[in-house]
């Protein structure tokens, strides 16, 4: 098993993205690996971070402004070569056709419940990380 994965988060709030970071913890599940963070507050940043690589998952505040996560999450996956699996964190339930339509790879309501976001996270992480041997 890879031994650090790193997760990109991204939205303009900084109470939101430590809320994130506190609900996934520094790694989301036992047979996940540890976590390191990467925080964005803009979309230059964001777009940045996954140009340099390295990234191996990015949660996407939906309710960022002024670019929201979904529409930060289409166009990363128009122009990011071997664009990393994206979780959205939506405002609403009804909200969910909109990732989908986005093209996250996974969805969980704001505000954050620790025990739903650190499952997706890690669901996220096994698909993204080689399987251990």
């Amino acid at each position: 098993m890879q031994e650090t994965a790193t997760v990109l988060v991204y939205s303009d709030d900084a109470n939101t993205r430590e809320q994130v970071r506190l609900a996934a913890g520094r790694r989301p599940a036992a047979d996940a690996p540890a976590v390191e963070y990467v925080e964005c507050a803009t979309l230059p940043a964001v777009l940045s971070q996954l140009e340099r690589g390295g990234i191996d998952v990015c949660v996407l505040d939906g309710e960022a402004v002024p670019a929201g996560g979904m529409g930060v999450c289409r166009q990363i996956k128009d122009e990011i070569f071997d664009c990393p699996p994206v979780l959205l964190l939506i405002g609403r339930p009804q909200d969910a056709w909109l990732a989908t339509w986005s093209r996250a790879e996974a969805a969980v309501p704001h505000p954050v419940d620790p025990a739903q976001l650190a499952d997706a996270l890690a669901a996220l992480l096994r698909s993204r990380l080689p399987a251990v041997a």
